[in-house]
């Protein structure tokens, strides 16, 4: 559905984009992701065909991305996208279908059931007088107005609350679901980890990792088994004690799956009981720490724990 192929972008003597190339399937929710000044952006309107390449190539649903026509086949959401203030979601989205020459009840069908879904209720009043969020959905709607196939969508919740972001992120998936292919940027990681089947990381122009949340952590990360028990044995030696008072509880960490079902026979052989057994995986917070050396703006530390 997507190819991107040793794609560059330079300004005189800066590179923001070096030799990128990716491909997402159609029907699929990619990510890209990378600190400030990565180069994301700049990838995602080369790809929509905002700017013009200084090398390589990309394709959106067959057709060069400096095509006029591949428009008719995409839906872009910049991070930054300032609305007509003194129209109404109404007539703002069905201006925007005329541009695409969308019949008129078509276009009235599709972007009420759109606004239904993304629960926006005052459909008729000024844009200039509605909320951040209220502006974003309506944005959103924007980029359906012509039922692309393909969806680019830049911090598509970016200063949301947690309500209408759930919302967003949510319709994304029933993007998806009915057949859409979106790319996904966001610097919320947890965001990207909840939502993405696949993504590149991005650093300083250049693509430095690429695949599922499960290769990357393959790949980059770690892994690490934790068993918390009643007893121990005296030849071992616990992560840590907890000691409630009337009794302790002990933490016992293992590398290997294999070392962990050890770990529990041997407990339970010394006559205690398994309290809990879980697995703790690097998010992918964590494995972009590691690969950048960056915090991600907006992004926060979350649990691994499955």
């Amino acid at each position: 559905m997507i190819r991107v192929d040793e794609l560059q972008k330079s300004y005189g003597d800066f590179a923001a984009v070096v030799g990128s190339s990716f491909s997402v399937d159609a029907g699929e929710i990619f990510g890209i992701v990378g600190p400030n000044g990565a180069g994301k952006t700049t990838t995602l309107k080369m790809i929509s065909g905002l700017i013009e390449p200084s090398g390589g190539s990309a394709t959106v649903a067959g057709f060069d991305a400096s095509d006029p026509e591949m428009r008719q086949s995409l839906g872009f959401l910049p991070e930054e996208s300032p609305l007509y203030e003194d129209m109404t979601p109404r007539s703002y989205l069905r201006f925007f279908a005329d541009l695409y020459d969308v019949p008129r009840e078509e276009a009235i069908a599709r972007t009420e059931a759109t606004l239904d879904r993304l629960e926006l209720e005052y459909r008729d009043r000024r844009l200039g007088d509605m909320s951040k969020g209220m502006k974003r959905k309506v944005a959103i709607a924007r980029s359906l107005v012509n039922d692309p196939a393909v969806l680019i969508y830049d911090e598509p919740a970016s200063g949301l609350d947690p309500l209408t972001t759930n919302t967003v992120l949510a319709f994304t998936r029933e993007l998806k679901a009915a057949g859409k292919t979106v790319i996904f940027s966001a610097h919320n990681l947890y965001h990207v980890e909840s939502i993405c089947d696949r993504l590149i990381i991005m650093n300083e122009g250049q693509i430095i990792a690429n695949g599922s949340i499960s290769d990357l952590r393959d790949e980059y990360g770690t892994r690490e088994y934790q068993i918390w028990a009643t007893h121990c044995p005296t030849d071992l030696d616990p992560a840590e004690t907890i000691d409630s008072g009337d009794s302790s509880s002990y933490l016992y960490i293992a590398d290997t799956l294999e070392d962990a079902d050890l770990l529990r026979e041997k407990i339970t052989r010394a006559g205690g009981d398994i309290l809990d057994f879980r697995t703790e995986e690097s998010t992918l917070e964590s494995i972009f720490l590691e690969l950048t050396g960056k915090p991600m703006a907006g992004s926060r530390t979350i649990g691994g724990s499955k």
